[in-house]
């Protein structure tokens, strides 16, 4: 593996994990909404990954057999959780039903910070992995100046 494949991998995680902070970020803000454009209650949503190979069919074929299970991750959409929503009595709410009844969205705070913990973990050890690749290239760059 090279430089620039170590950092194509990593630039791929850093990409993925940002996605994924952003729709948990998402999440979180719409706690508590009750109405959206498409009029019913914010639908969670969560991101889908899938591998992805980094180097292109040319490359695939110039490259040796141990270099060829290499694979990035990519973003393959964002799903909407298809959870049923919390109902909650609150008659003097503006967006009750005729029983009294508001829907939210089936949000759990605790769930989603783990799931934003594990994103942040997963953005730090990419950018572990580029600081890694450009040490050992500047390295390799000092043993061929002496």
């Amino acid at each position: 593996m090279d430089i620039m494949t170590a950092l194509d991998i990593g630039a791929s995680g850093l990409s993925a994990q940002r996605a994924q902070l952003n729709v948990i970020s998402m999440n979180m803000a719409n706690i508590r909404t009750t109405k959206t454009e498409a009029g019913g209650p914010y639908q969670r949503k969560s991101v889908s990954f899938e591998a992805t190979p980094v180097y292109s069919p040319f490359d695939q074929a110039m490259q040796d057999q141990l270099n060829r299970n290499l694979e990035g991750v990519k973003v393959l959409g964002v799903i909407r959780d298809e959870r049923p929503f919390k109902q909650v009595y609150d008659p003097n709410h503006p967006d009750a039903n005729d029983q009294g009844y508001v829907f939210y969205p089936d949000i759990n705070v605790v769930e989603e910070m783990a799931n934003m913990m594990q994103a942040m973990r997963g953005y730090e050890s990419n950018v572990q992995t580029i600081e890694s690749a450009k040490r050992m290239f500047q390295k390799a760059l000092t043993i061929g100046q002496s």
